[in-house]
């Protein structure tokens, strides 16, 4: 193996990808009492999760990875002398890469000679996860590692997320808001379509019912794919939600069929904590992101 990949856990891949193609995480935090913390994927499952935000109308809150949690996870390749990958969260969306960079910076004192990129992935939950998956492939492959640090600079900006959510509550709750701030107030029942690239959010459209809200997340991507100039077959999907599965299921053939393509079925990716604290349980939409052409 040529390198060593790690990521935050805002990529939602679930521990049977990461074990499978070994692939480190390293966790963010979740409370629901802002004193108790769990490291995500640790001490709370998907479903009670969720289903504590559904039942008790919770309003959890994550934290970032600490210096110290990257210090734990780079330290033990660095010994083995195994080059780094480490991908995170979009920085407008956390200090993340922030905490990698320092722990990064700190091993360097002590070990001049080692390798590691932290990527700033600008990407988000599915497309970060589809993110990491072409690192994965390109490591497979037997590329060096510069080379495979360049070629993911140079795709990260075609990734995108086209979701949407069940109101816009928990984003307006823990700030995440941003741009959409002008659907707030009173409006929470509005579904809106958003879509996330170049590492924020934008809307592309509201509806009044989760029926069309999903019609209207079909017809961005599929809008998106009309310019001549963007190859659909040059892209990876990934369908994503938090506690609809079926919903999710259900809504992938929608897509599949309109789009004529096919989602990954090896990149197993669940809405997690981390990034369920913001969009709330029915959060639904896709990922993509260009293919490594290497």
């Amino acid at each position: 193996m040529n390198f060593q990949i790690i990521s935050d856990g805002a990529c939602d891949l679930l521990p049977e990808y990461t074990t499978e193609h070994n692939v480190t995480i390293v966790p963010f935090y979740v409370t629901f009492d802002g004193e108790h913390y769990t490291k995500e994927g640790e001490g709370i499952d998907h479903d009670t999760f969720y289903l504590k935000m559904i039942n008790e109308h919770a309003v959890p809150k994550s934290s970032l990875p600490s210096v110290q949690d990257y210090l734990d996870k780079f330290q033990p390749f660095v010994d083995e002398g195994m080059p780094i990958i480490c991908i995170t969260i979009t920085t407008k969306f956390s200090g993340s890469y922030n905490s990698a960079c320092t722990a990064k910076n700190l091993i360097l004192e002590s070990n001049p000679d080692a390798k590691i990129a932290v990527i700033d992935s600008t990407l988000n939950t599915a497309s970060e996860g589809l993110f990491v998956n072409e690192a994965v492939k390109l490591r497979d492959k037997g590329i060096s590692f510069e080379d495979a640090v360049n070629e993911l600079e140079s795709i990260k900006s075609t990734g995108r997320i086209y979701f949407t959510v069940g109101s816009l509550e928990y984003l307006i709750k823990n700030g995440r808001i941003g741009k959409l701030a002008v659907l707030a107030g009173d409006k929470l029942g509005i579904r809106p379509t958003i879509i996330m690239k170049d590492g924020d959010i934008s809307l592309g459209g509201i509806s009044r019912s989760r029926k069309k809200s999903l019609q209207s997340v079909l017809n961005s991507i599929s809008s998106y794919f009309k310019d001549p100039a963007i190859n659909i077959a040059d892209y990876n999907f990934s369908v994503a939600c938090g506690y609809g599965i079926e919903e999710a299921k259900e809504f992938q053939t929608q897509f599949e069929e309109l789009l004529g393509v096919k989602c990954d079925p090896t990149v197993k990716i669940r809405i997690g904590t981390t990034i369920g604290c913001h969009t709330g349980p029915y959060a639904l939409g896709v990922g993509l992101v260009k293919k490594a052409s290497l």
